[in-house]
């Protein structure tokens, strides 16, 4: 269904036992190396619009037009006769699923996601590369967070020459994966602000409920 999207991209709402920490990749020096080609690429990423499909973790897939704004800022319009949508900003993901009527709001550092929304991208630390392939062509990096690693991972998937994000792949904590390809990337330009807000307007109807 197409709603575990939300599932798989905001990370898990319940509490998870403490997990042991991630397990680094090991890296050849040419990964190193490539690594930090990637560091820096994202650093230097502030926008994209274009569309994507998106592979649910039941094989169901949907498609639509997307912006991203570095830091903390995106837009998936899903494709009609979808009424999802799900938009990022002022430190949420904001989901909303217009044929329930429902919105859910989850903390952006909360999920997976927000790896690839942050300020500032730092490889290590607080983040754990996990793993480092080398498809032809392309270069796939997959994160989670050092403290904990159980909330679900991200996969970055690169062009490789020139560097360009492609698309990702997230695991929620109950190792559902949903994929995003993305095509038809423009980088730069400037997206007005309302692309990525979104009012409840149940939350704000006398009879509707708080957030």
């Amino acid at each position: 269904m197409k709603h575990l999207f939300l599932l798989a991209t905001l990370a898990a709402a319940l509490p998870l036992p403490c997990m042991a920490q991630p397990h680094a990749a090991v890296l050849p020096d040419s990964g190193a190396a490539a690594l930090r080609q990637v560091q820096a690429y994202l650093n230097g990423l502030h926008t994209l619009t274009g569309h994507f499909l998106q592979i649910g973790p039941d094989g169901g897939t949907s498609t639509g037009t997307f912006w991203l704004a570095r830091p903390g800022r995106m837009r998936f319009q899903y494709d009609p006769p979808s009424q999802l949508l799900l938009v990022a900003g002022h430190g949420l993901v904001v989901f909303h699923d217009g044929k329930l009527d429902q919105t859910t709001n989850i903390p952006m550092g909360e999920t997976p996601l927000g790896l690839l929304l942050r300020d500032t991208t730092t490889l290590t630390g607080d983040v754990t590369v996990t793993d480092f392939q080398t498809p032809p062509g392309q270069i796939q990096v997959t994160l989670v967070k050092t403290k904990s690693p159980g909330d679900g991972s991200l996969a970055l998937r690169l062009n490789a020459n020139p560097l360009a994000l492609i698309g990702w792949s997230v695991v929620d904590n109950q190792g559902r994966e949903t994929r995003v390809r993305l095509t038809s990337v423009i980088a730069g330009g400037e997206f007005p602000a309302s692309l990525f807000s979104y009012i409840d307007m149940n939350a704000l109807s006398p009879n509707g409920n708080n957030p």
